[in-house]
């Protein structure tokens, strides 16, 4: 795991921990892991529980989320990395307002524009940006990017760069100061090395660290 972290300075790594056991889990948190990725809010929330004994583990949700669930979501993430559309930001702003607290998101961005992946394409985001930032219980700490799937990392590395320059871009037409946009969530196992190249401040990093993931099994 050390020599891991670092290879991934200056970027924080996150642990995909979906379908992974409580007892790997377990076992990198012993060795200082602390942030923790999950794509399914059951699943996650469950995981939650077994692992209220660790009071600093960090808990990120990388995974599509549904409008309807955000109830369920609010408050109990470090950050929400899959913030897709400007309807799920103002869901998330809703709920936040009625239980008096703050969400920290990541606008999620489609910059492939595949059929098969959420997000904003870039045009989208250029054109809700100002009415997002209006949202007053949310705060947007940066964007997070899946890139088409390749066989060779450099063949992403366009994306990558692309997603740092659109940070750069929102950035500089900020109207609230507490959206911040410190960070880039982009680059897995594959990839990672790349992506940090570009400016990658969070990779999320699952095989190379837990080994082969299970098949999900009716888990959303």
């Amino acid at each position: 795991m050390e020599k891991i972290r670092q290879i991934c300075l200056p970027a924080q790594i996150l642990a995909v921990s979906k379908l992974q056991t409580i007892e790997k889990i377990r076992h990198l948190y012993s060795e200082n892991q602390r942030a923790f990725g999950e794509n399914y809010v059951q699943e996650a929330l469950q995981k939650q529980h077994s692992l209220k004994d660790c009071p600093d583990i960090q808990w990120h949700l990388i995974g599509h989320l549904q409008k309807n669930k955000v109830k369920l979501v609010v408050g109990r993430f470090t950050l929400i990395h899959s913030v897709d559309s400007l309807k799920l930001a103002e869901a998330i702003n809703r709920q936040c307002e009625s239980k008096g607290l703050s969400q920290d998101i990541l606008l999620q961005v489609n910059l492939a524009e595949e059929d098969s992946k959420e997000g904003f394409s870039k045009k989208e985001l250029l054109e809700k940006w100002p009415r997002l930032q209006i949202l007053p219980h949310i705060q947007i700490l940066g964007l997070m990017t899946m890139p088409p799937l390749t066989e060779n990392p450099e063949d992403v590395r366009p994306y990558f760069r692309e997603l740092a320059k659109l940070k750069i871009g929102l950035e500089n037409s900020r109207i609230a100061d507490r959206h911040t946009l410190q960070h880039l969530s982009m680059g897995t196992s594959h990839d990672f090395q790349v992506a940090i190249q570009e400016g990658a401040t969070l990779v999320r990093l699952g095989t190379i660290l837990f080994g082969d993931r299970p098949a999900a099994d009716g888990i959303f």
